[in-house]
């Protein structure tokens, strides 16, 4: 295959370090029935498999190209979205699945044995049910990734509502996937708070007319900023020592 781009690939940056909870003046939790969490970075502290993933693939298919700039760009995006902007052309479905679903393999793959949720998610689901409040997955991973997930993190209660990236529906910054489990669980938009780690996922939630709260496991908080986004925070941990939750 002939397709290559000026930039190699580089590791990405390392933008946890030093991430702090600050509740936003701009907005408050009171009236939230649900939370959204995104799957990726935000649930699970996936973000450097699916760099080693993406750079594994395009060295299988002999593609020069920046991975960090690649991951902005796609990010939140559906898997096949993600493979028409890697290849510069319109797949069809078919072959954009086709070639997603390697990319994945490698991912689970590589993850699979180092498997870690990002600290603290499971005790904060937990509480966000003994709160009262409903917890829904809106993800533009697909349905073997969620599977995956879920598998692992064993959560002593399943989701209300989970969406996937590989369900027709268009992938972040459209809100439709947010919005779609916002309806699973039969909770108005602007009574749900999305949890994100992404700029397109922040950028979904406002156009959902969502509330939301940067999770900064692989971006900085300015870089997650909004004026619907309530808090930042590197971790779980650091929400419920706040007492978020309680806000």
């Amino acid at each position: 295959m002939d397709f290559a781009m000026t930039n190699v690939a580089t590791s990405p940056g390392d933008t946890r370090a030093g991430a702090t909870f600050d509740l936003n003046s701009g907005g408050s939790c009171q009236g939230a029935k649900a939370f959204i969490f995104d799957m990726d970075g935000t649930m699970i502290d996936s973000m450097p498999s699916h760099f080693r993933s993406w750079v594994a693939f395009v060295q299988q298919h002999n593609i020069t190209i920046d991975i960090p700039d690649l991951m902005r760009r796609t990010t939140g995006r559906t898997g096949a979205e993600c493979m028409r902007e890697l290849f510069q052309r319109d797949l069809s479905d078919a072959e954009a699945w086709g070639y997603i679903a390697i990319k994945e393999q490698i991912y689970r793959d590589l993850f699979a044995p180092i498997f870690a949720e990002v600290p603290g998610f499971k005790q904060f689901a937990a509480l966000t049910l003994q709160h009262g409040l409903k917890l829904g997955v809106g993800t533009a991973g697909d349905r073997h990734n969620i599977a995956f997930a879920m598998q692992h993190l064993q959560l002593p209660t399943p989701p209300h509502a989970m969406v996937g990236g590989d369900e027709g529906l268009p992938g972040k910054p459209q809100p439709a996937i947010f919005l779609e489990a916002a309806n699973r669980m039969g909770i108005r938009a602007s009574d749900c708070i999305v949890f994100e780690d992404a700029p397109l996922g922040i950028e979904a939630a406002r156009r959902a007319g969502m509330r939301a709260v940067a999770i900064c496991t692989s971006h900085s908080a300015e870089e997650l900023a909004g004026p619907h986004v309530l808090a930042a925070a590197g971790n779980y941990l650091e929400l419920i020592e706040s007492k978020f939750l309680e806000t």
